[in-house]
């Protein structure tokens, strides 16, 4: 028996899994063309999906340290925001003495970390076609370096006390038969079994790819700690699909989430153009609508804010305030 331990914002308790139902076993079913999948690994937990011994649905921010676009813990504590993801810092800032040092940061703000995301240099986001060669483990001449790479940040997040990892994990190939795509499977797993023995869950952002080919890649790597980390306005920005109707068909996977927002793009170039990212409750995704379905899926978990404006840090401030004031009251009127 197998027992993996997940207290934070993902899976609070203890998950029991029997040796024959490792890895776990998915299966697709169809219903007008559509994908369900189903995880048949049986566990006991303390709560139900993303419960935690926070406020459900606490507020978070996506922070960084010298590396990424989120926020500094400066604004996190003028907030008095509770929990954060956390971009990972560059690697010589990744220590069992930088871990210390920042988890005081934490402590002196008020403030939890709740996943430490991983990002990698050279990857560029100038447009589509670009984040496609640069982005995550996809592109093959970096994939080894990277998956070391995600390893160390995985032991990071490990020094922090923090049980799950989070990345873009790139454009997933669409020919499943293809070896570029046979071989990430093998470097995901690796990546999972090797976070699983820090015990750690692993969130795959989503957005690069329809909900579900993210299925179908769920389903074809096979491991019982890869989740969701959802972020409804990357739906839009890529033109990869409605984000509700997404998040419905992955929702059973969903760990962690974004809360950002954004504009479609023109039609002519949706999915070859991007949308447009904009303050929270100013773009398409329908906050009221996206938080009444994380709660009919019984997500609790913390409602992390990303807004992805670093070059400009007074308007990232007062938009990242303009969007604590709006989850707070969708809060209170959803599940008071």
């Amino acid at each position: 028996m197998l027992v993996i331990r997940l207290a934070n914002a993902y899976h609070f308790g203890l998950v029991i899994v029997e040796p024959d139902e490792i890895p776990a076993r998915v299966e697709h079913s169809a219903s007008n063309g559509d994908h369900s999948i189903r995880r048949q690994v049986k566990y006991r937990s303390a709560g139900t999906l993303g419960d935690t011994d926070m406020q459900p649905w606490s507020i978070g921010v996506f922070a960084s340290v010298d590396a990424g676009l989120g926020v500094h813990l400066d604004v996190v504590k003028e907030l008095k925001i509770p929990t954060v993801q956390l971009h990972s810092p560059h690697r010589e800032s990744r220590n069992p003495a930088a871990a210390e040092a920042f988890l005081a940061r934490c402590a002196d703000a008020g403030t939890t970390v709740t996943v430490v995301f991983g990002g990698f240099e050279g990857e560029s986001y100038a447009d589509i076609a670009t984040t496609a060669r640069t982005v995550g483990l996809v592109p093959e001449a970096t994939r080894a370096e990277r998956l070391a790479e995600m390893k160390e940040i995985a032991d990071f997040a490990k020094q922090l006390g923090v049980s799950a990892v989070g990345l873009h994990i790139g454009f997933v190939p669409s020919d499943r038969a293809s070896s570029s795509y046979k071989d990430l499977i093998s470097t995901t797993r690796e990546l999972l079994d090797h976070a699983a023995g820090n015990g750690q869950a692993v969130h795959l952002e989503t957005g690069q790819e329809t909900a579900d080919h993210l299925l179908e890649f769920i389903h074809d790597v096979d491991r019982p700690n890869l989740f969701i980390n959802f972020d409804p306005a990357n739906m839009i920005l890529y033109g990869t699909g409605n984000p509700i109707e997404a998040l419905k068909k992955v929702g059973s996977y969903v760990r962690s989430v974004h809360c950002k927002d954004a504009k479609w793009a023109p039609e002519e170039v949706r999915g070859t153009g991007w949308g447009q990212e904009v303050a929270l409750g100013d773009g398409d995704v329908g906050m009221e609508t996206y938080l009444r379905t994380l709660l009919e899926l019984g997500y609790k978990g913390p409602l992390t804010i990303e807004r992805e404006i670093a070059h400009d840090r007074d308007r990232q401030r007062a938009d990242i305030g303009k969007a604590v004031r709006l989850l707070e009251g969708l809060r209170a009127q959803i599940i008071s």
